[in-house]
């Protein structure tokens, strides 16, 4: 059985914040089975559920800055809960030395289990920069190694790890049921802009059937810089995602 595949609406974030409604609606007609957001459009959870709904959309996560996590976390649950999303994700965190890691793994666990007491899961989404290392360890390991498994999981960015220079698939291994979203991205084949699914360098056979093999519950879709049409570009990533027999 397929993974089921989302997208990743800061993709289409331009056209969204004009028309959140419509721009679902044809991320629903291209074939998408669910959509991660970068913020609701301004819409109601009540009314946005409705809208899932008729269009045969599943809520796959919710990025939220850790400023909103750590300031208004109820109000996140409670929207989430109430939208049917059981993902909440931290997208982005800087830092500048080892201890920065190890104080936010705290800070991670500490959310984590407010989200598990309301039936949440918590991931961190990786960048580039948590692969500078520290006595030999990147800085994602370090999250990893000190974060509770019941209570913290990732969403691993393939892309960004191979932009760092590290290895995809190795670190969905490694990270094994804790991979419970994917962001599936390619990389073109001169330079390093990104391109759709299945155009550029990345082993995205291989990296859809690692996550197949560790149990990775969405296969998300987004592409940070579009240079087609963005919708055209969602369309020829599913359209690829969707070859691959495994």
């Amino acid at each position: 059985m397929m993974i089921p595949m989302a997208l990743q609406l800061y993709t289409l974030r331009d056209v969204a914040e004009k028309d959140f409604s419509g721009t679902l609606k044809r991320v629903s007609q291209i074939g998408y089975t669910g959509v991660e957001f970068a913020g609701y459009g301004g819409m109601e959870a009540k009314d946005l559920k409705n809208l899932l709904d008729e269009l045969n959309l599943k809520p796959a996560g919710s990025h939220v800055g850790v400023d909103v996590l750590t300031t208004d976390l109820k109000k996140v649950i409670d929207y989430n809960s109430q939208i049917g999303n059981h993902f909440i994700v931290c997208p982005w965190q800087k830092y500048a030395t080892k201890d920065d890691f190890l104080s936010f793994a705290k800070v991670l666990n500490e959310i984590g289990q407010k989200c598990h007491d309301n039936g949440l899961k918590l991931c961190y989404h990786n960048h580039a920069h948590e692969f500078e290392r520290f006595q030999g360890n990147y800085g994602l390991d370090l999250l990893f190694e000190n974060t509770d498994p019941d209570l913290v999981d990732f969403e691993i960015d393939t892309y960004w790890v191979e932009y760092a220079g590290a290895d995809p698939i190795s670190y969905i291994r490694k990270f094994g049921k804790r991979a419970s979203l994917l962001h599936l991205k390619d990389m073109e084949r001169v330079g390093k802009d990104f391109a759709e699914v299945g155009t550029g360098i990345m082993d995205i056979r291989g990296i859809v059937s690692t996550a197949k093999f560790v149990g990775t519950k969405w296969l998300i879709v987004e592409q940070d810089k579009c240079k087609k049409d963005p919708f055209e570009s969602i369309k020829i990533s599913l359209d690829n995602l969707k070859k691959i027999d495994i």
